[in-house]
C-alpha cells in the first residue's frame, strides 16, 4: 500500500516545528499547534508521514492516558514525556516533538453530562503553563535550574471547541483546520489502491461517487474487498480448525491473492457500508430504552434504511418530497434514506437548535457549505418540515444538510445529509 503526503499539511506542520527550533528575535511563536478535524481524515497518520519526511522522532501520548484514578497522575505523565523529548534533542541531535492525539477527547467538556475532574483541570492548567515556559517544565518535587530544551506540541482532535478557551488562544496554540481537499482525497485513495492497479480514472469516480465519506472509509472499503477471499479460506481449513491452524503457526504464511476490482463492484461493496452507517444513525434503540417507550415510527418502518443502490434510483431522491405537498404530514418519511421527521423530534427533545446547510456538488466535495436562512426558528416538526421544504424549492439542485446545536455549550447535537441532488 503506497502512502500520500498532503503538501499543504506537511508545509503546515514543516513551518510550525521549524520555527520552534529558530531563535526568532522579538517574535513570540505558539508552542503548541492544533490539528483538527472530522472524523476519519488521517490526521493522526498524515503527522506520522510527516515525522517520517522529515526525520522527526516523535514521543506520543493519547486522551486515554489524560485520566486517573490518582489526581495528579496524567499531569506527572505530561512533563516527564515533555522532558523525554527534550533530553532525546539534546542526546541525538535532531528534532523531536510531542504528540498528543485526540486531546478533546480526553480534556474536553463535550456537554454538560461530561464528568469534568480535577485532572481535566490539571491537564488543562499544565499544558498552558508549558506553552508559557518551554524550557522550564519541572516534576512534581524536583526543581532545576538548567533550562531544558524547547519542545514543539501536537495536538490532534475533532472539536477543539470543547476545550479550555485560555489554552486555545493564539499566543499558545496555533490552530490548523485538516480538510483534504480533492486534490489531496485522490491523492491518498490513490495510495490506498495502489496494490490493485486501479486506474486514476476510476479512483476520481469512486472519490466522487463516496465524496460525503471520510478518508477512512476508502481503507475500510478496500478491507471488504478480500472477505470472500477469507471466507472460502475459512470454508478450506474449517471453522473448527481456523483457530488452532493460525494461532499454533504463527511462522505459517497466508498468502491471499488481491482481487480483480471494478469500479461496480466497489460501489456495491461501499453502498452496503453506507447502508450500515444509516441503520447505525437511524436506529436510536438506546434513546428508546432509556425512555422507556416504544419507537413506533421504528416499529411501523420498513427495512429500508439503505441508500437507493442504483443511479436511477439514486438520481430520484430528490422526488421524496413532492414539490406541491398538500401537507407536511402526507411527505414521505425518507429522504436520501434518513428519517427526518424522527431526527427533528429528537432534536427538539434535547432543546437543540436547528439550522439548514446548502452546497452544491463542487462546494460539497470542498467541504464548503452554506447556511440557508430559516423564515422563522421553528417551534414543532411540521414548521421544521415546512422550512426544509422551502429551502429545497430554493436549492433544488444542491445537497442539505440538517444541523442541530446546543446554544448553551455552542456544540452540535446533530449534523446529517438529508437530501442529495
Amino acid at each position: 500500500m503506497g502512502y500520500f503526503l498532503s503538501p499543504r499539511f506537511l508545509d503546515k506542520l514543516a513551518v510550525h516545528i521549524t520555527k520552534n527550533f529558530m531563535n526568532l528575535p522579538g517574535v513570540r511563536v505558539p508552542l503548541i499547534l492544533g490539528i483538527h478535524g472530522r472524523k476519519g481524515e488521517g490526521k493522526s497518520f498524515q503527522c506520522e508521514l510527516a515525522f517520517e519526511q522529515m526525520g522527526i522522532e516523535p514521543v506520543r501520548m493519547s486522551a486515554g492516558e489524560l485520566e486517573s484514578p490518582d489526581a495528579g497522575d496524567p499531569v506527572r505523565l505530561i512533563r516527564m514525556r515533555y522532558r523525554e523529548a527534550a533530553e532525546l534533542i539534546k542526546v541525538r541531535g535532531k528534532m523531536c516533538v510531542l504528540l498528543i492525539n485526540d486531546l478533546d477527547a480526553g480534556a474536553g467538556r463535550m456537554d454538560q453530562t461530561t464528568q469534568y475532574t480535577v485532572n481535566t483541570q490539571l491537564v488543562n492548567g499544565t499544558l498552558m503553563n508549558i506553552a508559557d515556559n518551554p524550557t522550564d517544565v519541572q516534576l512534581p518535587g524536583s526543581y532545576e535550574t538548567q533550562p531544558i530544551h524547547r519542545v514543539p506540541i501536537l495536538v490532534t482532535g475533532n472539536d477543539f471547541s470543547t476545550l479550555y478557551a485560555p489554552l486555545v488562544r493564539d499566543g499558545r496554540m496555533e490552530k490548523f483546520y485538516w480538510q483534504p481537499s480533492s486534490e489531496d482525497r485522490i491523492g491518498i485513495v490513490q495510495g490506498i489502491f495502489e496494490p490493485d492497479r486501479l486506474g486514476d480514472q476510476v479512483i476520481e469516480q469512486l472519490v466522487e461517487h463516496f465524496a460525503d465519506q471520510a478518508i477512512d472509509f476508502f481503507g475500510a472499503l478496500r478491507s471488504q474487498v478480500y472477505d470472500e477471499q477469507v471466507r472460502e479460506f475459512i470454508r478450506n481449513v474449517g471453522v473448527g480448525k481456523i483457530s488452532t491452524y493460525l494461532v499454533n503457526n504463527p511462522d505459517r504464511q497466508v498468502n491471499l491473492q488481491p482481487p480483480p476490482l471494478t469500479l461496480d463492484h466497489l460501489i456495491e461493496l461501499g453502498e452496503a457500508m453506507v447502508g450500515e452507517q444509516y441503520r447505525l444513525q437511524t436506529s436510536g434503540l438506546a434513546q428508546d430504552y432509556l425512555s422507556g417507550q416504544q419507537n413506533s415510527s421504528a416499529a411501523a418502518r420498513p427495512e429500508r434504511v439503505n441508500p437507493p443502490a442504483t443511479e436511477g434510483e439514486r438520481s430520484l431522491e430528490t422526488t421524496y418530497l413532492d414539490p406541491e405537498p398538500a401537507s407536511p404530514q402526507n411527505w414521505p418519511e425518507y429522504v436520501a434514506g434518513v428519517d427526518i421527521e424522527r431526527l427533528l423530534q429528537q432534536a427538539m427533545l434535547q432543546g437543540s437548535r436547528l439550522t439548514l446547510e446548502t452546497a452544491t456538488s463542487r462546494e460539497k466535495a470542498g467541504n464548503v457549505w452554506r447556511s440557508w436562512p430559516w423564515p422563522q426558528p421553528p417551534q414543532t416538526v411540521t414548521d421544521a418540515m415546512a422550512g426544509i421544504h422551502q429551502c429545497l424549492q430554493d436549492h433544488p439542485s444542491s445537497y442539505i444538510k440538517l444541523i442541530g446545536y446546543d446554544a448553551r455549550t455552542q456544540t452540535r447535537t446533530l449534523e446529517e445529509l438529508i437530501v442529495r441532488p
